[in-house]
C-alpha cells in the first residue's frame, strides 16, 4: 500500500503559534526573532503523518469534544507497534497514559520512591529528570558517563563506587539524550545487574527510541533478562511523531506489584488522559506512521551528516556522532574559549538558539546541544553562519 511522501522540506512559519522553540527564542537566549534559528527546543518544524492530520480532522468535524471511553483500539496500536517496530510483546493492561513522559518520570518518582532518597542519573542528561527529581524532595545523583575517543561510555566501577545505600531508583535515557548514544545489548545488561547490586527501581526513558540512524538498533531495555520485577518502561508517540503538544506518554509496567504501586498513585492524583493525544496516538501507531517514520529517519540521517560535517570542518568545533535523536551535542573544548564566549558566538554572531550543554549536569560544561529536526535548507544555513562565527580559527 502506497503512503503520501512528506515534504520535509517545507518551510513552515511557525512564529505567532505560541511555539516556544520559535516564540520564545528571543526572550529565553536574545537571538532575534527576525532573523534567528531555533535549534534548542526538541521538537520538529515538520507536520506530523497525514493519518494524524486526518484523526484531527475527523475530531474536528465531528465537533463534540466530549469525554473519551473504550480505549481499547488505542492499547492495541501501542502493542501493535512495539511489537512491530521493536519485537517486543507487551500486554494492553500494562500501559498507564501520563500527561507525556516529564509527568511519567514525576509519576514514577511518587510512585516508587521517598522523600529524602536519591535517584540516580547517567550524567550528562535530559535536563528535566534532576528537575523534577528536585522538585520532588529527592537528591539527585550524577554519576558522570565516561567519555572515551569523542563516546560515552559507562563506568560501573567508579559509578559502585559512589553509591550509599540511599540510592533507591536509576532513571536511564535510551536511546541517550543529549549524547545520541544507542546502548549496546552488553551495556544495557550492566544497567540490569548494577540496578540489582543496589536495589533500585529501573526506570527507562526510551522516547527516541523510533529515531535511530542507519546501522544502528535499539534493545527496548524490557528485552534484557532478570531486569523485569524492577522495570517501568517509557516510550511515546510525542517525539517521533512530531506531537509534544498532544502531551501523552506511556508508562508501560511489566510487574504486577510495581504496575499496582503506579495505579494506586495515578488514581490518588486523579490523572485521566487528552482524548486529542489518544486519537493521535491511535492514527500514528500504524502502517501509515510507519512509513513517515522510516521517511524521517532517512531525511534526518541526511541533516545529521550535512550538519556533522559542516561543524566538524571548523576547528576547534567537535559534533558527537550520532546514533540516534535529532539532537547534535558539539563539543567546543578544542576552541579553548570559556563557556561564555563561545556561547556568545552561536547566539550573538551566528544567531542560534542551542540548548547550553551544564543544564544536562555533570560533563555538559563546554557543550551545546542543537536540534537539526527542520527543514534542510536551514541546517545549510546554521552550517554557514557557525562556520562565519568561528571564522577566525580557520
Amino acid at each position: 500500500m502506497t503512503h503520501p511522501t512528506p515534504d520535509f522540506d517545507e518551510d513552515i512559519d511557525r512564529f505567532g503559534t505560541h511555539s516556544v522553540k520559535w516564540d520564545m527564542m528571543e526572550t529565553l537566549y536574545g537571538v532575534p526573532a527576525s532573523d534567528g534559528l531555533a535549534m534548542w527546543v526538541a521538537d520538529m518544524d515538520f507536520r506530523p503523518p497525514a493519518c494524524v492530520q486526518a484523526a484531527v480532522q475527523k475530531m474536528a468535524d465531528h465537533g463534540v469534544y466530549g469525554y473519551y471511553g473504550d480505549d481499547a483500539p488505542y492499547r492495541e496500536a501501542i502493542r501493535w507497534w512495539m511489537d512491530t517496530r521493536h519485537g517486543w510483546q507487551i500486554r494492553p493492561e500494562w500501559i498507564f497514559t501520563t500527561h507525556g513522559l516529564v509527568n511519567g518520570t514525576s509519576m514514577c518518582i511518587e510512585s516508587f520512591t521517598a522523600p529524602g532518597d536519591a535517584v540516580v542519573l547517567m550524567t550528562p542528561v535530559y535536563h528535566a529528570f534532576a528537575r523534577v527529581i528536585k522538585a520532588a524532595g529527592r537528591e539527585v545523583v550524577e554519576c558522570p558517563l565516561a567519555l572515551t575517543d569523542g563516546v560515552y561510555r559507562m563506568d560501573f566501577d567508579a559509578w559502585d563506587a559512589q553509591m550509599t545505600g540511599r540510592e533507591t531508583m536509576l532513571i536511564l535515557c535510551s536511546p541517550h539524550n543529549p549524547g545520541g548514544r544507542v546502548w549496546t545489548r552488553d551495556e544495557l545488561e550492566g544497567v540490569a545487574a548494577f540496578c540489582k547490586r543496589h536495589d533500585l527501581v529501573l526506570v527507562s526513558d526510551e522516547i527516541h527510541h523510533d529515531l535511530v540512524m542507519p546501522g544502528h538498533t535499539h534493545t527496548p531495555m524490557a528485552l534484557i533478562e532478570g531486569v523485569a520485577e524492577r522495570l517501568v518502561m517509557m516510550t511515546a508517540t510525542t517525539k517521533t511523531f512530531n506531537i509534544a503538544g498532544s502531551h501523552s506518554g506511556n508508562v508501560i509496567i511489566p510487574d504486577e506489584t510495581l504496575r499496582a504501586k503506579f495505579a494506586g498513585k495515578m488514581a490518588a492524583l486523579g490523572i485521566s488522559p487528552n482524548s486529542f493525544g489518544l486519537f493521535m496516538a491511535e492514527a500514528a501507531y500504524s502502517p501509515e506512521g510507519a512509513a513517515w517514520v522510516d521517511a524521517l529517519v532517512d531525511y534526518l540521517d541526511g541533516n545529521r551528516r550535512l550538519f556533522d560535517e559542516g561543524v566538524n570542518a571548523i576547528p576547534g568545533l567537535k559534533s558527537m556522532e550520532m546514533q540516534s535523536t535529532y539532537l547534535a551535542w558539539v563539543d567546543f573544548s578544542g576552541t579553548g574559549m570559556t563557556r561564555e564566549e563561545f556561547t556568545k558566538r552561536v547566539e550573538d554572531g551566528a544567531r542560534i538558539a542551542a540548548n547550553h550543554g551544564p543544564t544536562f549536569g555533570l560533563g555538559g560544561d563546554s557543550f551545546l546541544r542543537f536540534n537539526f529536526a527542520t527543514p534542510r535548507a536551514r541546517v545549510v544555513e546554521a552550517v554557514a553562519r557557525l562556520q562565519k562565527a568561528f571564522g577566525d580559527l580557520q
